[in-house]
């Protein structure tokens, strides 16, 4: 709202008066066709004031004789109508001068930072990089070592495989090319070991090129060897060889979660309010007097840099704040809701990362004064082996 009455100063407004007897009709009317109304105020029961675009005048009037309503304009507002009462005079063109060397100072300076090509990589970790090395919203571009700065985070950052800075305006653009973390291939006429990924006791083992060096029922770290690279005969000797085979092992995963007797639930119950502020570089006025008049509430915010043009951003950012209410409620817990509630919790997280066969799942369940803690202990059967270059 705060950015279109900002727009419509820029063009020009007119504060109008409707007067009819069926001015709320002429306002539901006025909503579904998207005309923008603003600073409504009922003066009588017949008559309101509102504020209204140039733009959308003549639909505002149109719209009024349908309804039988009578507009009248009370005053003229804007840009427009303030350079016409100054046209003629000095100040106008003082002004006039002044806003552009405003805007050639700004020129001068970094006032938005755009980064671009990243998938992994963490944008505010870019930008916190380039801060430290003398990049960062208000900071003159005659200052900027952009060869400097590139080849700081290229030795930084091993998951970057090229940068790029390119000063457009008052916009710094970064464009990022990600490094590939490739595994590291094996080749099949490689010797290598087959070693175990994970802990866990062996299930089933079973070499097609190799050595085995565990059995069914033995206990192995990761790391281990479980399929050597190497086969001896009585004759032949020791010979090494690429492993080859497939090791079954039962991993134990487990987790804990622990569920209060009295829990607080929140809720959003749909309600929500909007408030705004401004912010000049680092200095930020709030368009709102008091806090929210929710007592429990979850705020989301977003903002939006003002510019000129596509890539002249000025040091002004509207900042919009969401708060929606949260409804409490009060949760009782007995041992068994207890239990259901944990290892409902548990599954989420244990499912997300396992990928086999689960064998079996044991839940326990502890009381304390306040709290119940609930474990869920899954043993799964997974493929563990993983294969290793032999370096000699």
């Amino acid at each position: 709202m705060l950015i279109k009455i900002l727009i419509n100063f820029i063009f020009g407004y007119l504060n109008i008066e409707i007067e009819g007897y069926y001015v709320e009709r002429f306002i539901n009317t006025c909503i579904s066709k998207n005309i923008f109304l603003w600073g409504i105020k009922r003066t009588r029961s017949t008559i309101i004031l509102a504020n209204v675009g140039l733009g959308d005048f003549k639909q505002i009037v149109k719209t009024a004789k349908k309804h039988g309503c009578r507009v009248k304009v009370k005053s003229k507002n804007g840009l427009p109508f303030v350079v016409k009462k100054y046209k003629k005079r000095k100040i106008f063109f003082i002004l006039l001068i002044l806003v552009f060397i405003i805007i050639y100072i700004l020129s001068k300076f970094v006032w938005n930072i755009q980064i671009e090509g990243n998938i992994n990589v963490n944008s505010e970790e870019i930008v916190q990089y380039l801060k430290d090395d003398g990049l960062k919203t208000g900071v003159l571009k005659s200052k900027v070592n952009i060869d400097e700065i590139i080849n700081k985070i290229r030795l930084q950052r091993d998951d970057i495989a090229w940068i790029g800075i390119e000063l457009n305006g008052t916009n710094a653009i970064v464009k990022i090319v990600e490094a590939d973390k490739k595994p590291e291939i094996i080749d099949e006429n490689d010797y290598c070991n087959i070693i175990a990924a994970k802990d866990g006791i062996i299930e089933k083992i079973s070499a097609q090129n190799g050595t085995p060096m565990v059995k069914t029922g033995d206990e192995v770290k990761k790391g281990d060897i479980l399929i050597a690279g190497w086969m001896e005969g009585k004759y032949t000797g020791k010979n090494y060889v690429n492993a080859n085979g497939e090791v079954n092992a039962l991993i134990n995963y487990s987790e804990s979660v622990k569920i209060r007797k009295k829990e607080t639930k929140k809720e959003q119950t749909g309600k929500t309010e909007r408030k705004y502020s401004i912010k000049f570089n680092n200095f930020k006025i709030n368009f709102y007097k008091t806090l929210s008049k929710y007592k429990n509430y979850d705020t989301m915010y977003t903002s939006k840099k003002l510019k000129l043009f596509s890539n002249f951003y000025l040091p002004i950012e509207i900042i919009k704040y969401t708060n929606t209410e949260l409804l409490e409620t009060d949760i009782s817990y007995n041992k068994e809701d207890a239990k259901q509630e944990g290892v409902r919790r548990i599954e989420e997280k244990l499912n997300a990362i396992i990928s086999g066969d689960v064998q079996n799942k044991e839940e326990k369940i502890v009381e304390y004064d306040s709290y119940y803690e609930i474990n869920l202990t899954y043993t799964v059967k997974e493929n563990i082996g993983t294969k290793e270059k032999i370096v000699f």
